[in-house]
């Protein structure tokens, strides 16, 4: 049994891998024959990059000695506090959308 697992787990983690590439791969190519769609989802990806950098000015690089004992470092703290600042706002922009579309339906 040990030697399946042995054999199972690096086999599952090449197919894994495989189906992300893939999945990444095959829109973008089914996308380059359509160059409109390819700039919807370029200036989406865009949208994300300019709130991330957002999120990143705004986030602190503290780190406390509890943090930098493990090996936390003022970069990786800025970047953990950029990608947080990052969701928050998604999440905000997300709750403001939904609450906007349900108005819009109910004074329709």
């Amino acid at each position: 049994m040990e030697t399946f697992v042995n054999i199972a787990i690096p086999v599952a983690l090449i197919m894994v891998l495989a189906a992300a590439v893939l999945s990444l791969a095959l829109p973008l190519i089914k996308s380059l024959g359509e160059p409109k769609v390819l700039l919807k989802s370029l200036l989406g990806v865009a949208a994300i990059a300019v709130v991330f950098l957002i999120g990143w000015a705004i986030a602190g690089d503290e780190v406390t000695a509890k943090y930098a004992s493990q090996g936390i470092t003022e970069s990786g703290s800025k970047l953990v506090g950029g990608a947080l600042t990052t969701m928050y706002i998604l999440f905000i922009l997300a709750v403001i959308g939904i609450v906007f579309s349900e108005f819009n339906k109910a004074l329709k």
